[in-house]
């Protein structure tokens, strides 16, 4: 079987476009629906439901999907082994990291990992930790931050840093002369979170969840400076990390009663092949934390 009619058949369940797989990969839209055809024809199976204006996989094409990521990822991990067994001095390091960290954790780490390996390319990409996961299980990225209660199988990971989630209010705040925060009383506030997918929003949820309380989510963004804006003015409280906040004198972080701490993790896939590019930022993230 030819391998770039799998390559365009991922594309296009992942797009759940033609047009749009055509665009990604800068190939011309007749040559993948060609590909597609004759793929369809060796296989002696459909693939795609062809509807007017969407189109959605077939039992059969949800079953090759999974062969095919696996079949790709191989693939790729075999070359890039292959690379550096001829002497590849440059590699890539694509690694996914939360908004949070990403902006008050990882610069001075990212800078001098950067320092230490200059011929290394650095690739990060923001996310929530679910997407950052998905991402990293289908191969779009070599590691990933992860907050993971259970760690799924096709994962292998190391915990790197244990932070604690800190109710974050305005220093005039009613909430701010406490010592700590119940459940029952953080939820009694109008809250402002991060969008579903995040950890931040995750920790939440499952708070909520255990204490049957219904959140009185007032505000919604992924956008860390507006909620540190809109919790200073008083128009709501949150949650975030004590980094976060700790050089900020108008916040006050409090603990939960009932503390919430958070084991933050760089995952890959246990299967994949860790290449010595990204070996090397594992290793250093572990020196460092």
């Amino acid at each position: 079987m030819d391998i770039k009619p799998l390559r365009y058949f991922q594309a296009i369940a992942d797009a759940n476009s033609f047009t749009k797989a055509a665009e990604q990969l800068h190939v011309a839209q007749p040559a993948i629906s060609m590909a597609i055809k004759k793929l369809e024809a060796e296989l002696d199976l459909t693939l795609f439901h062809r509807h007017e204006r969407q189109i959605s996989l077939t039992d059969e094409g949800k079953k090759l999907l999974l062969h095919s990521r696996r079949i790709l990822q191989a693939i790729d991990d075999a070359r890039l082994e292959m690379e550096e067994l001829k002497g590849l001095t440059k590699g890539e390091v694509r690694v996914g990291i939360p908004s949070m960290l990403g902006s008050y954790y990882f610069p001075p780490i990212l800078m001098a990992f950067r320092h230490r390996y200059p011929e290394l390319d650095l690739s990060v990409i923001e996310g929530g930790t679910w997407q950052l996961q998905q991402m990293l299980e289908r191969g779009e990225l070599d590691l990933a931050i992860i907050v993971a209660d259970v760690l799924p199988q096709e994962l292998h990971a190391r915990t790197f840093l244990r932070e604690q989630m800190l109710v974050t209010v305005a220093k005039d705040h009613p909430l701010a002369q406490q010592t700590a925060v119940s459940y029952d009383d953080f939820f009694r506030e109008e809250l402002v979170m991060f969008k579903e997918g995040y950890f931040h929003r995750k920790v939440v949820d499952r708070l909520a969840a255990k204490t049957e309380c219904t959140p009185n989510i007032s505000f919604e963004t992924n956008l860390i400076p507006l909620i540190k804006a809109i919790v200073t003015q008083g128009f709501g409280i949150s949650t975030l990390l004590g980094m976060v906040i700790e050089e900020d004198p108008d916040l006050i972080g409090l603990p939960f009663e009932e503390p919430v701490w958070l084991d933050l993790s760089i995952a890959w896939r246990r299967n994949g092949y860790l290449s010595r590019a990204n070996q090397a930022f594992v290793d250093f993230l572990l020196e460092h934390s």
